[in-house]
């Protein structure tokens, strides 16, 4: 069983509901967008005892903004579908993205709700990267041809580090054996030079 099992609470179902319809035609990780969004809202539950609703409605939903049409105000339509909450959340996981693009992207752990969401969603983003290196029998390869990812590992690790006691330790781990892979793959690009 899941977070997501049936039965579930209202809000999370129309979280799903809506997940659907917007990632509808997306794709994340070289996926249906929706699995990424399953995927981050299941971790959650994974590593967290009876995760606020808000939480798991907000990880379904995470990637609306991007993925909603451009003619939608998306904030209004979550705010007035799921609360202020889920919507904060949501803001502040695009937030975060957003500043992936700058050169020294802030590392935030005091928001609880979203260090969840963001913790869950290195997890499933990181995972499917390394199946995705794995599929092309080219792991270092497929790595170095990524030089901003690999730029970004860094700052994954110092977020793993940062957030260390502020989420659940399984969750912590599981970030941390995540990482190590990483690092462990791409230490040989620094080695061999990209291809």
């Amino acid at each position: 069983m899941t977070v997501l099992s049936p039965p579930r609470p209202a809000v999370i179902d129309r979280a799903l509901r809506d997940a659907r319809a917007w990632c509808a035609g997306h794709r994340i990780d070289d996926r249906p967008a929706l699995v990424h969004a399953v995927r981050v809202a299941v971790i959650i539950g994974d590593h967290v005892p009876a995760p606020p609703r808000e939480v798991i409605a907000a990880a379904l939903l995470h990637d609306a903004p991007d993925l909603a049409p451009a003619t939608v105000d998306v904030y209004q339509v979550l705010t007035a579908g799921y609360g202020p909450e889920v919507a904060r959340i949501i803001a502040a996981l695009q937030a975060e993205h957003s500043a992936l693009d700058e050169p020294d992207p802030p590392i935030c752990v005091d928001d609880q709700p979203v260090l969840l969401a963001s913790t869950a969603d290195k997890i499933v983003a990181l995972t499917s990267l390394l199946r995705r290196a794995r599929i092309t029998g080219d792991v270092t390869g497929f790595f170095a041809r990524r030089p901003v990812l690999c730029g970004l590992l860094p700052h994954f690790r110092a977020f793993q580090r940062a957030a260390h006691l502020r989420v659940p330790a399984s969750m912590s781990a599981h970030l941390h054996a995540v990482l190590a892979r990483l690092e462990q793959v791409t230490a040989a690009i620094g080695a061999s030079g990209p291809r």
